[in-house]
């Protein structure tokens, strides 16, 4: 039998603990299990401040097998698989986390259903045929794939293997494929499966005003935000600690009965029951009395019709905080209600997890487990965030490590994520998370905890925030800036990393919303994941940078073929680049794809539609690196003289278009002489440039096939 931890019992009884206290993770008070629970919780197992935090339920199990699952789901929370198990899988853990713990026990729940449905009633029963039978049971389901069938029959082997190991073997039979392999029991392979390399990206549409409203509140609403918050909490300690007193009560009356003789909207807050009901605590601050005397005012007969009042006549509450957030030179809003703090106080914290997720490239779980101080301020040079990785934290024995591993390498930072960073330290608690998730809650004055917003919740407040800029783009009349639908559906929080990169590949001299530079953007975050090991955000610009190459040599290679033409230097070596597009025609999943694609010199195209021309990338002829010679353009550094430019009948076209746009500017009255002139002799350049094209321009001598 594995040895269990001194502290356990080798058979345990209806009060044995069920994760034994040496291997306990989680910090701080948690819940404590016992064998005799109907729920088990995993609490202790969990270290991540923002990993969830099952349990398992054993409700749903049959009678007869329970007591056998249990005992080896006991084993396998308390024990490591034996050693002669992983030989032959050696990307098998011997200790899973406690999502895999649920999950496996998820599915050993579904086995063991099975099973009662077949007149089996506990694993002694299960021999090698009814194995066999239950894998071409789950491989026949509708939509089963590959993945999810492994994972059924890896369960199953742990469940042998547990019970095997226990100290009340039931006699299970060792299923066949932990002898045979997997392949033979698993339903026919169909296509490519999910990951982080085929999430969708954020439309640009989407990602672009999302952006803007992001870094707008962290930037400049967040001062009014965290000024209204502070001065609603001071409000609403003051109605707690007012003294009830016949001149406070004298004082509420006066201050209602000159609303209601004026005609005068009365403060109020959105109610369930009424369309509208008194806002109290604020009525309450205002006057100086206890909102008890509020609640006992209303209720007597000379003042039950203030509710109908109210109701008929709502009014605001306006906070005397000033409004010092500004858009194009105005205020964003007149004043910040009362009631809308909290709100704001939570899309604040989403703006400023929305500009961290984008704009480092880290995972959610990494930007979650950020904590206060992890950012320090520096005199000179870049900013770095001190974090934790939680995806490949594994220890000596190659199992993963809940509490994750401190990064040998910070990540970068740019200003706009030192500025969310600073937000954030202004509501986390000192020494905390900096998403803590007690104070996110903004109730009251919560008690720190040790857990982060969970991903479920930060969802929620991301569509809660699109809506909600959204609304106020209309308010402001900035119809451009309100957010769409993104195509893919909701916009979750792991397609922030993936929409990065792909920004960055696609549009290298291109904006990010208010001026942040994608091509800076590459050199920040490349250079912060340098050597990180593998799978880390520079596989991903990889990614992306070779699927935007093969679109580009495939858009070329199919123009080529219908007779577009195409002029400049490299003209010839773009011309050869594009018949090799088919050869890497199709989806490119795997960092290996992509390396072979950028490794491939005469495959270096890119399109810079900014300044309306290809460049045919070679290293010794580029002018867009000075001093340095880098593996990829400077494509905002592109210069008409470089040897490496190419143009085909399209950028032609645009380049007339854009002379044609320039030329009429330069024709209004409205525009002055010496800008006039400016723009007429960039409309000529323009010009020029196409009737170049136009005289230069070649076709492939073959057709390109």
């Amino acid at each position: 039998m594995t040895a269990l931890p001194a502290e356990l019992p080798a058979l345990p009884s209806w009060d044995t603990l069920v994760v034994a206290p040496s291997l306990v993770l989680a910090p701080g008070p948690v819940p404590v299990s016992i064998y005799a629970d109907e729920v088990w919780s995993l609490d202790p197992l969990v270290a991540n401040p923002s990993a969830p935090r099952p349990g398992l339920d054993w409700s749903r199990f049959p009678a007869p097998v329970l007591p056998q699952v249990q005992l080896a789901a006991w084993m396998m929370i308390n024990t490591p698989l034996p050693t002669s198990v992983l030989v032959g899988h050696p990307s098998w853990h011997s200790r899973l986390g406690p999502v895999g713990i649920y999950h496996t026990v998820l599915r050993w729940q579904r086995f063991t259903a099975w099973l009662h449905q077949q007149g089996l009633s506990d694993l002694h029963a299960v021999t090698e045929d009814v194995l066999v039978s239950w894998a071409g049971h789950i491989a026949r389901q509708p939509g089963a794939s590959r993945g999810n069938v492994t994972k059924d029959l890896v369960a199953l082997t742990r469940l042998w293997a547990f019970d095997a190991a226990g100290p009340a073997p039931s006699g299970m039979a060792m299923p066949p494929w932990h002898r045979l392999g997997v392949d033979d029991f698993l339903p026919r392979a169909a296509g490519a499966g999910r990951g982080e390399n085929a999430t969708e990206v954020i439309s640009p549409a989407t990602m672009g005003p999302l952006l803007i409203w992001a870094l707008r509140v962290v930037d400049d609403f967040a001062d009014d935000i965290l000024a209204a918050w502070v001065e609603s909490r001071r409000m609403a300690e003051a109605a707690v600690r007012a003294p009830g007193t016949p001149e406070s009560k004298a004082r509420l009356k006066r201050y209602l009965q000159d609303l209601i003789d004026r005609g005068q909207p009365v403060p109020s807050r959105p109610n369930a029951s009424y369309r509208h009901a008194l806002a109290h605590t604020y009525i309450a601050a205002q006057v100086g009395c206890p909102t008890s005397q509020i609640n006992g005012l209303q209720v007597t007969e000379p003042w039950q019709h203030l509710l109908g009042y109210v109701d008929a006549n709502p009014g605001p509450c306006p906070l005397e905080t000033p409004i010092t957030g500004r858009i194009d030179g105005e205020p964003w809003t007149a004043s910040i209600d009362f009631t809308e703090t909290r709100e704001l106080m939570r899309h604040l914290g989403t703006a400023c997890f929305i500009v961290l997720a984008y704009l480092t490239g880290m995972r959610p779980a990494e930007v979650l487990g950020l904590q206060t101080g992890c950012c320090p301020d520096v005199a000179s040079g870049r900013h770095l965030i001190y974090g934790r990785e939680f995806k490949n934290a594994f220890d000596e024995d190659g199992n993963h490590h809940s509490a994750g591993r401190l990064r040998e390498v910070p990540w970068v930072a740019i200003p706009p994520v030192v500025k969310a960073i600073r937000v954030l330290e202004k509501i986390a608690p000192a020494d905390g998370l900096l998403f803590d998730a007690a104070t996110h809650t903004f109730v009251n004055t919560p008690t720190p905890s040790t857990t982060s917003l969970r991903y479920s919740g930060l969802r929620t407040r991301i569509e809660a925030f699109v809506q909600w800029a959204s609304r106020l783009a209309l308010r402001l009349g900035r119809d451009g800036e309100v957010i769409p639908d993104d195509p893919h559906g909701a916009i979750g929080l792991a397609r922030f990393r993936r929409t990065l990169a792909w920004h960055i590949a696609r549009r290298p001299g291109g904006l990010v919303a208010l001026a942040i530079q994608y091509g800076h953007m590459r050199t920040a975050v490349s250079g912060g994941y340098a050597a990180r090991g593998r799978d880390g955000i520079h596989q991903l610009l990889d990614i992306e940078t070779a699927r935007a190459t093969a679109d580009t040599l495939t858009t070329l290679h199919d123009d080529l073929a219908r007779g577009v033409g195409i002029s400049g230097p490299a003209a010839r070596r773009a011309i050869h680049a594009a018949a090799q597009a088919p050869t890497f025609a199709g989806s490119i999943r795997t960092h290996r794809q992509a390396r072979d694609i950028l490794g491939n010199p005469a495959l270096t195209v890119y399109d810079n539609p900014r300044s309306l021309l290809m460049c045919v990338y070679n290293r010794d002829r580029a002018l867009c690196h000075r001093l340095d010679a880098g593996d990829a353009p400077r494509l905002d550094r592109c210069r008409p003289s470089c040897a490496n430019i190419a143009r085909t009948d399209h950028h032609a076209a645009q380049l007339l278009q854009h002379a044609q746009a320039l030329e009429k500017q330069a024709a209004s009255e409205a525009v002055p002489d010496p800008l006039a002139d400016r723009l007429a002799r960039r409309a000529a350049q323009l010009r020029a440039l196409a009737d170049r094209h136009e005289h230069d321009r070649i076709h492939p001598q073959e057709p390109i096939s």
